[in-house]
């Protein structure tokens, strides 16, 4: 499935799309005002205050109406640079616009005219309107303004658009397509998960199909990693914000945190599992000789997710990641990133997985010396490009303690997902006071890998549950053999047949209904 950022002439089109649409709900609704219309990866969308008025289904099709009638007009779509009091003039009875214009630089701002509809942007635009032509809009739903949850919720209007028709008709197959795989149908029509309000939001349960799928990548993953050298261990999901202050996830994380008291002392509910690790390395002396020392837990987190974020297994608030966390020296890196690399080959050649690698390099929010920073970086990049694995940088986007190799698998459907991950961490043993005995006889500070491969087990499930339409490899299938008795005369019969398969480890079930074999046959596909 294409995605709209990553391709120039589809994402100009798509951000002229943008301005087409809010110059028709212009045209529809005149009071209404614009925050943002950015591309996304699945095609643009505009934040919308109508006041009063909200949007319904019906009113997309009249929205579609509008915009093909300004396609026709063939308005051309012109460049103008103003000055910034010439721009809060233009726009001085729109805050939106206002709040975006007093956040520019002094200077010349530009703008984008297309017949009686003007906007702020930095382009670029395509030429002409009626190269828009070859739109759908898909969906709307509530946007806070800035995605504060103490700001005005806006209307959120999401839509695509392609250079040809033949283009767009492709795309929305793929989107029905997807529609028909999306986890949340599957996993309530084979009963494998569930939310429930009484609950809470974003917090998942796992039916016993579903737990069955769970503990067996479990499994799989724990049987690879032992075979590697990796020391399972479990922590606590609650340590104290003490904790979280030394890992320096307090002061670049605490926002997404929960937290509570107990007898008087600040507790976090657990974010992340590394500083657990840290601990059971601190617990007794190391030298070089026990070096790398490889970590693995499963260990459950929560984190604080905007509600309107939340979506099915793919954005949930407390999840279980596949996580290790590797002691070792530097000289040790490019070994161990090799070894890891090859152990996500692996796992993700088994489901069908192809994938691309990006490094992310330091954000602004960092802790360290840019000095550090380059020598994680480069190690990184040279320990996968020497097993010939290419990758691209993405500027700004790793860690707080470190860069990171992100592995984005691609599914039957062509979309891309970040799972697995390998970030090289020169700060928090130190933050610690984590050291070894060297060779010679004196001291040094380990650095550390943390590492998932298929990242939160709960997304990855997800995953391949839309990856697969639900029809699971037979080893991972919560159902691998199902019996259907075709009279009463053979339940005696089904019934030896299922304890015989199920003592040779087979997940079996007998539909023993007083129902037609034909009946029985098309349910037990479905499932």
């Amino acid at each position: 499935m294409v995605n709209f950022k990553e391709d120039e002439q589809l994402k100009t089109l798509n951000h002229s799309c943008a301005h087409l649409m809010a110059q028709a709900i212009k045209h529809l609704y005149p009071q209404a005002k614009f925050w943002v219309g950015p591309v996304v990866a699945e095609g643009f969308y505009y934040d919308v205050d109508l006041g009063d008025d909200v949007i319904r289904d019906e009113d997309i099709t009249a929205i579609e109406k509008e915009m093909k009638k300004v396609c026709k007009s063939g308005k051309r779509i012109v460049r103008k640079e103003i000055s910034k009091e010439e721009a809060k003039e233009m726009f001085k009875d729109d805050e939106y616009k206002l709040d975006l214009i007093s956040k520019l630089e002094d200077g010349t701002i530009s703008c984008y005219e297309q017949g009686d509809f003007t906007d702020l942007c930095r382009g670029p635009h395509v030429d002409n309107v009626k190269l828009c032509r070859n739109f759908k809009l898909l969906r709307h739903s509530g946007a806070y303004w800035k995605g504060d949850s103490n700001n005005k919720v806006l209307q959120r209007i999401y839509g695509v658009c392609f250079p040809t028709a033949e283009e767009l008709e492709a795309h929305l197959k793929l989107l029905e397509e997807a529609k028909e795989r999306d986890h949340r149908k599957i996993g309530k029509d084979m009963q494998l998960f569930m939310v429930d309000d009484l609950v809470g939001r974003g917090l998942p349960m796992f039916l016993p199909k579903g737990y069955t799928i769970w503990q067996e990548l479990e499994n799989y993953i724990k049987d690879k990693e032992r075979k590697l050298g990796y020391l399972h261990v479990m922590t606590p999901c609650v340590g104290t914000v003490n904790l979280y202050k030394t890992s320096g996830h307090w002061d670049h994380y605490k926002d997404n945190m929960y937290t509570t008291v107990i007898d008087g002392e600040d507790f976090a509910i657990k974010p992340m599992n590394c500083p657990g690790s840290i601990l059971v390395y601190e617990l007794e002396p190391h030298s070089y000789r026990d070096l790398p020392l490889r970590y693995g837990e499963l260990g459950l987190v929560h984190r604080h997710e905007l509600s309107g974020a939340l979506h099915g297994m793919f954005r949930v608030r407390c999840f279980t990641q596949d996580d290790a966390h590797i002691l070792l020296a530097k000289d040790q890196i490019k070994d161990e990133v090799i070894r890891i690399a090859r152990l996500f080959d692996e796992v993700y050649s088994l489901f069908g997985l192809p994938y691309k690698i990006e490094l992310s390099t330091m954000p602004e929010d960092h802790i360290g010396t840019r000095e550090d920073w380059e020598k994680a970086e480069n190690a990184l990049a040279d320990a996968i490009t020497s097993i010939g694995k290419e990758y691209v940088v993405n500027p700004g986007d790793g860690a707080f303690y470190g860069p990171k190799l992100d592995f984005h698998i691609q599914d039957s459907l062509g979309r891309t997902w970040q799972c697995g991950t390998i970030q090289l961490d020169y700060q928090l043993p130190g933050r610690f006071d984590l050291e070894y005995t060297t060779s010679d006889g004196g001291k040094d500070v380990p650095v550390m890998i943390h590492r998932v491969v298929f990242g939160s087990i709960e997304r990855f499930i997800g995953i391949i549950t839309e990856h697969f339409a639900g029809a699971f490899p037979t080893w991972l299938a919560p159902v691998q053999v199902k019996i259907l008795p075709v009279t009463d005369r053979a339940l005696d019969y089904a019934k030896d047949l299922s304890d015989a398969l199920d003592g040779q480890g087979f997940r079996v079930e007998v539909d023993d209904r007083n129902e037609k074999i034909g009946k029985k046959i098309r349910e037990a596909t479905l499932e």
